[in-house]
């Protein structure tokens, strides 16, 4: 009797798996996923520009170190802020960063990366 109960409990749960994965996956559609990206808006520029100010600076995919490096972006490179999160800040990539700046990993479509606030000096708004 009870092996009969375990029986009938397993196979129901597997028919419940069977019958609710196929709408989770139907409702993460359009959010990207498993051949295809996820669509998202690249963020605007504040009009805040930033020059690197140490030897150079990793510009990471994301706001930690943990983060893959992008590039390397040489002292004096301009950039724009895009955005803040703590200490990192958020900025734009030029094309021609990728022949000034030593490139870390190929990379097509990453208009924008990270780079801690301390490698980074504001620069004023008369100044290029």
């Amino acid at each position: 009797m009870r092996t009969m109960t375990t029986r009938a409990v397993a196979c129901l749960c597997v028919l419940a798996v069977v019958l609710v994965l196929p709408l989770a996956a139907y409702g993460q559609r359009g959010r990207g996923g498993q051949g295809q990206p996820a669509v998202a808006q690249a963020p605007q520029p504040t009009g805040e520009r930033v020059r690197v100010k140490t030897g150079h600076a990793n510009v990471h995919m994301g706001p930690t170190t943990v983060n893959e490096v992008i590039v390397l972006a040489p002292k004096g490179t301009v950039l724009p802020v895009l955005g803040r999160r703590g200490e990192w800040l958020h900025v734009g990539l030029s094309p021609a960063l990728r022949k000034t700046g030593l490139v870390m990993r190929w990379y097509k479509n990453e208009d924008n990366g990270w780079i801690h606030d301390s490698l980074l000096e504001i620069v004023k708004p008369d100044e290029k």
